[in-house]
């Protein structure tokens, strides 16, 4: 079951992670949020338990940081 967090605008979003590879070949785990649950890109996941949910107040943007 995918991590859903709802805005302060009232819109909800399904937390989901992909697996990329940067220019050095290096592999990293991103986070990102979704409208929908299922498909689309990545995978739905749960919250880690070293990250936060930080939301912009003027747009009601979803990101995730670490936990300081």
């Amino acid at each position: 079951m995918a991590y859903e967090h709802t805005n302060s605008k009232g819109v909800k979003y399904y937390l989901h992670k992909s697996e990329v590879t940067l220019r050095g070949g290096k592999n990293q785990t991103i986070y990102f949020f979704t409208k929908t649950a299922e498909g689309g890109k990545g995978t739905p996941c749960d919250l880690p338990a070293d990250r936060q949910v930080n939301e912009n107040p003027r747009n009601g943007f979803l990101t995730l940081s670490k936990k300081k």
